[in-house]
């Protein structure tokens, strides 16, 4: 049987884990902690691209919109909440970030395509960030 801390340990660790997994720079992980903290508390869907990509077999490094659409245990944009766990080992400051979060008004953040990312407070901001950092940065890229 699961005890009160062992039930708060799995928690900790799997959302410590999506954090892990999130970004290559360590000054963003209390940033994104706060995010998901907060999508947790507003009833949102955390949309983690990390626990779709974990979920998917024989990933090859793009996530489709197939991919995000297409339900699993892990999946964060077809189920609410955590995933089952982990979805990865974690490091003590990505512990250290959900149990201390920043505290911000962002809702969102987007990929800047170099492991670092820009945070959003509302979907109009997310949007253009999509936009310029997704959309417009791949099209100029191929």
């Amino acid at each position: 049987y699961l005890t009160v801390t062992s039930v708060i340990a799995v928690v900790l660790l799997t959302l410590a884990s999506i954090v892990e997994k999130e970004t290559a720079d360590p000054k963003e992980r209390p940033l994104i902690a706060n995010v998901y903290l907060t999508r947790l508390k507003k009833g949102m869907r955390l949309q983690a691209d990390p626990t779709v990509i974990y979920g998917i077999k024989n990933y090859m490094g793009k996530i489709t919109k197939k991919d995000l659409l297409t339900p699993h245990a892990y999946n964060t944009y077809t189920n609410k909440g955590l995933p089952l766990g982990p979805i990865s080992s974690v490091s003590i400051e990505a512990i250290k970030a959900v149990l201390w979060p920043s505290e911000s008004d962002y809702l969102f953040f987007v990929s800047k395509n170099d492991g670092t990312h820009i945070f959003c407070p509302d979907l109009k901001c997310h949007n253009k960030a999509v936009k310029e950092w997704q959309i417009d940065f791949f099209k100029k890229n191929r």
